[in-house]
């Protein structure tokens, strides 16, 4: 594969990644205002599959259309902005994996009440606290290997 080619695969991957977390985000955070337990039900059980099917895909071919872009290029891997990016990517992923725990049961929580007709229980709303707490730096964290890959600043260590 050309280096243009793998560059371009790369990009879309990173753009799902940012768009997919920006949309499931706002997508939660306005459901949740709603406090309609049959909304946030639908709304999550969405977020719950996006996050399945473009965040899962893009996260799991982010790191190897990385690795042939740096073989292409040279770049070392261990040295540098290639090195922060990839520690950033393990600290985004630590943050993902709870969350999208996180997602699910949220979604089963909002559905039960729907089910029940009741409101929203507390165990709802302390995961949501905690699920929009992990939102900030993971996103954050994204936002940095975006700069990180654009800029290739020169990081000594």
């Amino acid at each position: 594969m050309t280096y243009d080619i793998i560059l371009f695969l790369h990009v879309i991957g990173s753009t799902v990644l940012l768009g997919t977390g920006a949309g499931i985000a706002f997508f939660m955070v306005a459901s949740n205002r709603t406090k309609n337990p049959a909304l946030i039900a639908h709304v999550s059980g969405i977020v719950v599959l996006a996050d399945t099917v473009f965040t899962a895909t893009a996260a799991v071919f982010q790191p190897i259309t990385g690795l042939m872009l740096a073989r292409e290029v040279g770049w070392p891997l261990l040295e540098g902005w290639v090195a922060l990016s990839l520690a950033l990517y393990v600290f985004v992923g630590l943050f993902w994996l709870p969350v999208v725990w996180m997602q699910i049961r949220m979604r089963d929580l909002a559905r039960a009440a729907q089910d029940a007709g009741q409101d929203l229980p507390d165990a709802y709303h302390r995961l949501y606290r905690w699920w929009f707490a992990f939102g900030f730096p993971a996103f954050a964290a994204v936002l940095l290997i975006f700069w990180l890959m654009l800029t290739k600043p020169s990081i000594g260590w």
